[in-house]
């Protein structure tokens, strides 16, 4: 098992297939991307993450979740998908809906019971304003298809202040009928997505808006579990919230991730990485490199998202954007 100075055990990878996406949301991708930076990237190839993949179940990872970018526009993602399905672990995926229907199969055929779907508006018009991209039909089809067949759906929104937060009791709304999790994720900031504090809508403010229509029950949370989780009582689907900023969740991270370039991060926010792949294509062993960078994770937030000096100025944050992390 891969444990860190804060004895808390890692057994969850988080893979990035590619730092390409079809979307532009702002949150995401940083406004001035230099020209040819997803054609320059070194990525993994498939085999690679494959290997790489079998050291970390080897060491305890129970659990793969294949990110982006958008994992489904790499050109070789099926053949990514059906090679970790051999494994005996938990395969899950964060997409932002649009292909979903041309992986059905795959997903079903890889055992695939979980599918974190996108979507940070219920209305057309703003949706294409925060991605930039007009797939909102396509997107909301998707997802009942995934319910239709059987899927546990997570919608993932991301929640900025005076852009979408008018919108979440809608979003608890469609929880009355529909058995899915819509997950109020806090906005946190990333290289070039201009994020301010202000423009954070809280776990307390989200829950004070809910509670002045709805009543609701909170459910279990596990103590690897990044989202607190609600339920409106009747209504057949249920609520969370994700608190990076506001409350964050760090006592009980299992977390590790993948970037497309091989390099691996034991924190959303770490400033250092480490780079695996160049030591696999040296055919190095890669555990040493693997173990010592679980056990130098700070014990929060990458140890910078603590200092309000850096939140102050958040160009002096060492980090990717995160369509360069994975999502």
């Amino acid at each position: 098992m891969l444990t860190d100075q804060f004895n808390r055990n890692h057994n969850y990878l988080r893979i990035s297939l590619t730092d390409k996406c079809n979307l532009r949301c702002t949150y995401c991708n940083p406004v001035d991307l230099p020209k040819g930076y997803f054609s320059n990237c070194n990525k993994m190839t498939a085999d690679e993450i494959d290997q790489i993949a079998s050291v970390f179940i080897r060491l305890g990872v129970n659990k793969i979740r294949l990110t982006g970018g958008e994992p489904l526009v790499r050109k070789d993602a099926k053949d990514i998908i059906r090679r970790l399905s051999k494994y005996s672990i938990e395969i899950t995926i964060t997409t932002n809906g649009v292909f979903i229907h041309e992986f059905l199969d795959v997903f079903q055929q890889a055992g695939i019971k979980s599918v974190n779907v996108s979507l940070d508006s219920l209305n057309r018009s703003k949706n294409k304003l925060i991605t930039g991209r007009d797939e909102f039909d396509i997107v909301l089809q998707n997802i009942q298809l995934l319910l239709d067949h059987g899927f546990q759906v997570k919608i993932n929104t991301v929640v900025m202040k005076g852009i979408n937060d008018s919108e979440i009791l809608e979003f608890v709304e469609w929880t009355k009928n529909t058995a899915l999790q819509v997950r109020f994720i806090e906005f946190m900031p990333f290289k070039g997505n201009h994020w301010m504090d202000k423009d954070i809508f809280s776990h307390d403010e989200m829950l004070h808006l809910i509670a002045s229509q709805f009543e609701f029950d909170t459910l279990f949370n596990d103590k690897h579990d990044t989202a607190r989780k609600y339920k409106v009582r009747g209504y057949q689907g249920t609520f969370a919230i994700i608190s990076t900023m506001t409350k964050p969740f760090c006592n009980g991270c299992n977390r590790m991730r993948l970037t497309t370039d091989g390099k691996m991060k034991n924190c959303l926010f770490s400033q250092t990485e480490v780079d695996i792949l160049s030591a696999l294509r040296r055919q190095e062993d890669i555990v040493p490199l693997i173990k010592q960078c679980i056990w130098d994770k700070h014990e929060s937030l990458g140890g910078q998202l603590n200092n309000q000096d850096l939140l102050d100025d958040t160009s002096k944050i060492q980090n990717r954007s995160m369509i360069h992390i994975g999502g």
